[in-house]
């Protein structure tokens, strides 16, 4: 038996990256032999970003390994996969989108009560300083937790 959330994949990159203003969940529309993939973790999303076409958010780059016990019927492993959102959703995410420098990423894939979904941030992409002030912070951090864990 799955846990509740069953973590799949996670884009570690997109949160240095990107700045994430919000954050969507989605169902995914997937194929049977994706689905047994996709339980196996086969999956790579940090190569992968959303757009919303027609009216209709897609997901693009994502890839999931072609299933071995497969058979000719098998899936495109990078094929477009169309995303499950609310229809106030949508609307909402295309007038942001066109706000200039706003994209959406994938975070992370996760079952959910048995379903696949994936974790989309609605992002503003940093300037290199920012980079560097992030990995500063980090790098503060574990100089502190290091402090701590030699006085206690």
């Amino acid at each position: 038996m799955e846990d509740k959330f069953a973590d799949i994949a996670k884009n570690k990159k997109a949160r240095f990256e990107y700045e994430i203003l919000e954050t969507f969940e989605a169902g995914i529309v997937l194929v049977g032999t994706e689905v047994k993939s996709v339980r196996q973790k086969k999956v790579s999303i940090n190569e992968s970003f959303a757009r919303v076409k027609n009216g209709e958010p897609f997901i693009l780059g994502l890839n999931i390994a072609v299933y071995e016990m497969g058979n000719r019927f098998n899936h495109e492993p990078a094929r477009e996969r169309k995303l499950l959102l609310h229809k106030h959703e949508i609307k909402r995410l295309i007038g942001k989108l066109k706000e200039k420098g706003l994209t959406l990423v994938p975070l992370k894939m996760y079952f959910k009560n048995g379903r696949v979904k994936v974790l989309l941030g609605l992002a503003k992409g940093k300037a290199q300083y920012d980079k560097r002030k992030s990995i500063q912070k980090r790098e503060g951090d574990r100089e502190i937790q290091r402090a701590l864990k030699k006085y206690r």
